[in-house]
């Protein structure tokens, strides 16, 4: 799709739009200048020297040294508070790009795959193999099942004397064991 706008009218609207950032940014550093210098000027007046002694100016020279003391003090403390800060700023990016990377899935969609292919592709495309699973299954016939249904009901009493003592203990030891011996 080609854009409505020629090449030449294109680098045209970008000289001017550096051109006005330029101006912008020139015109922001000139208002920073005013308020650095109004706030300067509120918070330090011009202090009179002529009339003082020496040992006033002592005075007042150890006091303005105490006031950098202590604004150094606190601008350390806040660079190194910055400091922590972007290192912290940085790993918790770090950290975030990992997630990411760890949990982007791509998208799936859904494929009907018949069993036969599948197998195919499990087994390799040598083997030529069919699936029917109805043919796989057994066949069991009902006359089977009612067979072993009737068992003999034999006296009860007779099975608990003759387990009865050693020799039934051996018995049921030795059926246990099973004819692998």
């Amino acid at each position: 799709m080609k854009s409505k706008i020629s090449a030449s009218r294109k680098l045209m609207l970008k000289s001017l739009m550096v051109a006005k950032a330029k101006e912008e940014l020139e015109q922001e550093m000139e208002e920073k200048e005013e308020e650095k210098t109004k706030y300067l000027e509120e918070k330090s007046p011009p202090i009179q020297t002529r009339s003082m002694s020496l040992a006033e100016l002592r005075t007042l020279c150890e006091e303005l040294h105490a006031k950098i003391d202590v604004v150094d003090e606190e601008r350390y403390d806040i660079e190194a508070k910055v400091l922590h800060n972007t290192r912290e700023i940085k790993d918790l990016n770090i950290k975030v790009l990992d997630l990411r990377g760890k949990f982007k899935r791509p998208s799936l969609r859904r494929v009907r795959v018949s069993a036969d292919a599948i197998l195919r592709s499990l087994l390799g495309s040598k083997h030529k193999v069919s699936l029917d699973l109805r043919a796989n299954l057994k066949s069991v016939k009902k006359e089977d099942t009612e067979k072993e249904k009737t068992v003999e009901v034999s006296d009860w009493r007779k099975n608990v004397e003759a387990m009865s003592g050693m020799e039934g203990r051996k018995k049921m030891f030795d059926a246990a064991k099973g004819p692998s011996q």
